[in-house]
């Protein structure tokens, strides 16, 4: 209840990576100031390769330790991966709201003109029963051409650090040919970015797409569920925020501009 929130309760945002950072600058848009904390957990990636059993139990104990530690208002799964295995789970173990991170599947079909589309995610993401769902409810008609694209993740993390523009070209060139393999792939006009990290290569793909093509991913729409989740709580604007990670701090270090291009300014290992 709102009435129950301390004014500095930060809002977490939790990845296995960094891709989540497109969701901390499309809340960054609505709520400047709010405390966040970021928690990645670089020492569990990739995802994508791991088993649902795997990610479900990681996720629903790093989220466990990380509430009781830092008692947050609000977590967001920011990662498609853990929240289409992990996301019932940790809402059936954790008293506070959970915002989720989906395929903008819905969107896509309502933008599509030629009814194709494309989904590129994680090996695990396009195999859940939860995209399936997804598809029924918002894409009937449609066609979903799904490829995963776990090259895309590790690729995003080399952007992010300043290095390795070859292989992101590569790793995107070939993301998008597996994609345009596929059958009546031909057709597609839109492609949903089923991973937090997969908007960090937006101008890339856009170019090896082409300009008939249109990208969407959730990001602003996930920042809009939380800013209505947290619409008349009090808020400590002057309360810290940071961003911690489960891996490697001095790696982590590297990408301190980045964060502190979002208000954050403390980088800690959970």
């Amino acid at each position: 209840m709102t009435e129950n929130i301390e004014a500095d309760a930060p809002i977490l945002i939790f990845d296995s990576g960094v891709g989540g950072m497109t969701v901390l600058a499309a809340l960054r848009d609505l709520m400047p100031d709010a405390p966040v904390i970021f928690a990645a957990d670089q020492a569990g990636l990739p995802y994508g390769t791991k088993t649902e059993a795997e990610i479900a139990a990681r996720v629903a104990g790093l989220l466990g330790r990380m509430s009781e530690r830092y008692r947050p208002r609000l977590i967001c799964i920011a990662c498609n991966t853990a929240s289409t295995i992990a996301l019932g789970m940790v809402r059936d173990v954790l008293e506070v709201p959970i915002v989720g991170t989906v395929p903008a599947i819905k969107p896509a079909a309502a933008l599509s003109q030629t009814g194709t589309i494309g989904l590129l995610g994680t090996e695990a993401t396009i195999r859940q029963r939860y995209v399936d769902d997804l598809e029924a409810r918002f894409a009937q008609g449609k066609r979903l051409v799904r490829q995963a694209a776990p090259g895309l993740v590790e690729a995003a993390e080399a952007k992010l650090r300043g290095g390795g523009t070859a292989s992101v070209k590569m790793a995107v060139k070939s993301a998008v040919a597996d994609l345009r393999a596929q059958s009546g792939a031909s057709d597609i006009d839109t492609v949903v970015l089923a991973c937090t990290h997969f908007p960090l290569l937006a101008d890339e793909l856009a170019a090896e797409l082409g300009p008939g093509v249109q990208l969407v991913d959730g990001a602003a729409g996930i920042a809009r569920r939380i800013q209505a989740l947290c619409e008349g709580q009090p808020v400590d604007n002057s309360a810290p925020s940071r961003a911690v990670t489960t891996g490697d701090l001095d790696q982590f270090g590297l990408l301190a501009p980045l964060f502190a291009a979002q208000k954050i300014d403390h980088l800690d290992r959970f």
